[in-house]
């Protein structure tokens, strides 16, 4: 079962959530897919046991030579091509390896090569299975990592499996919830809150994901998210309080899961809730 956790925004609570149901379970698998800004290494502290660089397919012009008919040029919306001084010249840092250039070339001078843009770490955790994306700065997107990360052939062997999103709902998160079983919403109790919520909630209802809410950062007073969430219809799977040890826990990268009993409960009960929802 792969339970995508996501959230309009960062800093919403969605890494807490996801490392501590991870751990909470008996045994589980924890896939950090924000490879721009991956901090789940940082609870986790897995023994590393595999690293593996992510290759893209890049064009390359060298050793060509150009008729500098600008087709390939004027068909790179990412402006990644130039042809100056009889020259093509390929801005590796900017394209996007759609393979367009190379297909509409009438000389045929374009090869390709590989290019790394990141690394996928696997190490292990006590009873969690840990794979971590880890983008390289300044690479323009970080899809081809998610991608390894969720079609490995081993997770088929791992439940419940944990997909921390990237935040917001750019492409990114889209390739995060593509084979998710079930969707967990975290959303903070602010009008801020319910725009970011919402963003997350139209997101997975076009994508046709089962999915309920935690609200994170809960006070006793009105709680904008919550109404939301009503007047949607969306079940909220449970509520983690505006407590000052847990932040205390969560900024020391300690997971609450492991070192409270009290923290221990909510998220094993929470978990429970999370399982029967998502087998629905």
């Amino acid at each position: 079962m792969k339970i995508a956790v996501l959230s309009g925004k960062g800093g919403t609570g969605k890494t807490l959530l996801s490392v501590n149901l991870a751990a909470a379970a008996e045994s589980s698998t924890y896939i950090d897919c924000d490879v721009e800004e991956p901090n789940g290494l940082l609870f986790f502290k897995p023994q590393v046991l595999e690293t593996e660089d992510i290759a893209v397919k890049v064009p390359s012009a060298k050793g060509r030579i150009c008729i500098g008919c600008r087709i390939c040029v004027d068909f790179c919306k990412f402006n990644a091509l130039a042809h100056v001084n009889g020259r093509l010249k390929v801005f590796e840092n900017i394209c996007h390896s759609c393979g367009g250039c190379l297909l509409l070339c009438p000389e045929h001078i374009l090869t390709e090569k590989d290019k790394v843009i990141g690394k996928v770490l696997r190490g292990i955790a006590d009873n969690v299975a840990v794979h971590t994306g880890v983008l390289n700065i300044g690479e323009p997107s970080g899809i081809p990592i998610i991608k390894r990360m969720l079609s490995n052939s081993e997770l088929v062997h791992t439940d419940p499996i944990f997909i921390d999103c990237p935040p917001g709902s750019a492409c990114t998160v889209m390739e995060s919830i593509k084979e998710a079983d079930y969707c967990i919403l975290v959303a903070e109790p602010t009008l801020f809150g319910v725009h970011n919520l919402n963003m997350v909630y139209e997101l997975v209802k076009l994508f046709g994901k089962p999915h309920g809410a935690v609200l994170n950062k809960c006070l006793e007073t009105v709680n904008p998210s919550e109404i939301f969430c009503e007047d949607k219809n969306i079940s909220i799977l449970g509520k983690l309080p505006f407590d000052r040890e847990l932040a205390t826990l969560n900024s020391n990268a300690l997971i609450a899961a492991r070192v409270s009993a009290k923290y221990r409960a909510l998220f094993s009960s929470l978990l429970r809730i999370v399982k029967r929802e998502a087998a629905l």
